[in-house]
């Protein structure tokens, strides 16, 4: 077993942070030909292992740095800046090393007993079926949208079943790389490069230690935390995963913004007669524009700090974390996608003709923000939904907070 010892040194999150701004050059310079794969390379890959990514909320116990999820969520955006998909990727399967962390402690060390560098990926959606057995459950069907299976050995697996108390439960299984197949049928208009394959699972048997209850997620009483005891674990599960996918959104959106502004500064205006300058960046509804679209960038990036800032605080001294507190930063979580998406749409409607160009990076980062408002956990109205009856005095309606 591989396990980080004392006198290993750690990084610090500006020191992983800069190294993810380090890398956005190299990034934008793959960024087509990770949509041409339809996966992320892997030098890429390669390229984050390298530079303690994945490591940055893995158990210590396994090699892992157990920083704040803040770090993570930072170079996760800073990784969005360089490639849409990158980060889609980075966050997806790297919040899974994290998940791990929660499941019975064997389910660690069946993972990351041999090789702590073994990724994840996951389709939570319980498309297929799941039957209770003795000793744990058998799985079969196809389930979609596993973003990152080509770099993964492990699968993590959503099935709803049985409680064995008169009701049913939201379970997450961890499936082994023989245990299914990959479908290889992501041909997609955004977020091409992420891979997020179909796989099918035939017949497969998953013992109970490798199971993982939602409930226990909600109330934030997992049985990964008797090995586990850091404060990085007693965060929710659903905050944890809402913000890992919409962090990149913000880099996403950032890099729009960036490439907007150095393109604008260049760009003769032909109707300057009519706008009052003989350059776009003269232009006052384009001037608006900027400002429009930072403002919606920077407050979703300072809401998501906040948020675990605040949560970490309570974590700290050892108190749950309020229920309103994580409404509303669920809410949030979504919310924030929208905003970037809200700042993509402003930026894309003022770039003009050249921005279609498929080789222009503008028209792939806003395919890629449309389709990372797709996934369900981004869709603002459930959990606008849910907080606004909750501040009018309905009980809470989400367990994934």
């Amino acid at each position: 077993m591989t396990q980080r010892t004392g006198g290993g040194s750690v990084p610090g999150g500006e020191e992983l942070v800069a190294r993810a701004r380090d890398m956005v050059p190299v990034l934008r310079a793959r960024a087509a030909e990770c949509e041409a794969l339809r996966r992320v390379p892997d030098a890429t890959i390669e390229d984050f292992r390298k530079a303690g990514f994945f490591k940055i909320v893995h158990p210590a116990k396994y090699g892992g740095y157990e920083l704040p999820p803040t770090v993570f969520f930072d170079v996760c955006a800073e990784i969005g800046r360089g490639c849409a998909s990158s980060a889609w990727v980075f966050g997806i399967v790297g919040i899974h090393n994290w998940q791990v962390g929660l499941f019975p402690p064997q389910a660690a060390e069946d993972v990351w007993g041999e090789d702590p560098d073994v990724l994840i990926s996951s389709s939570y959606a319980p498309t297929g079926k799941a039957e209770r057995v003795e000793g744990g459950f058998r799985l079969s069907g196809r389930w979609s949208f596993s973003t990152g299976c080509d770099h993964c050995n492990w699968l993590f697996v959503g099935g709803i079943v049985d409680n064995g108390r008169g009701g049913r439960d939201m379970m997450t299984f961890l499936v082994p790389r023989p245990d299914y197949e990959i479908d290889d049928n992501w041909h997609v208009a955004g977020l091409a490069g992420t891979g997020s394959k179909d796989f099918v699972i035939a017949d497969a048997f998953v013992p109970d230690h490798r199971t993982h209850s939602m409930v226990d997620a909600f109330r934030i009483d997992n049985p990964g935390q008797e090995v586990f005891p850091g404060d990085l674990f007693k965060y929710p599960f659903g905050q944890m995963f809402a913000n890992a996918i919409a962090a990149p959104p913000i880099g996403a959106a950032t890099a729009m913004l960036e490439l907007f502004c150095d393109y604008t500064k260049q760009r003769g205006n032909a109707l300057g007669g009519v706008t009052g300058g003989s350059s776009y960046a003269q232009d006052p509804t384009i001037q608006m524009r900027v400002a429009e679209a930072d403002a919606l960038i920077r407050g979703a990036r300072l809401r998501m700090r906040d948020n675990f800032n605040r949560m970490g605080e309570f974590i700290a001294v050892g108190q749950a974390i309020p229920l309103p507190l994580r409404v509303q930063a669920r809410w949030d979580a979504a919310h924030i996608t929208k905003s970037c998406l809200q700042a993509a749409d402003l930026i894309m409607e003022a770039a003009g003709g050249h921005s279609l160009h498929l080789d222009n990076p503008l028209q792939r980062f806003f395919r890629d923000i449309h389709a990372m408002r797709a996934h369900a956990l981004n869709t603002p109205e459930p959990a606008g939904k849910n907080l606004g009856g909750f501040k009018l005095g309905l009980d809470n309606a989400e367990i994934f907070i």
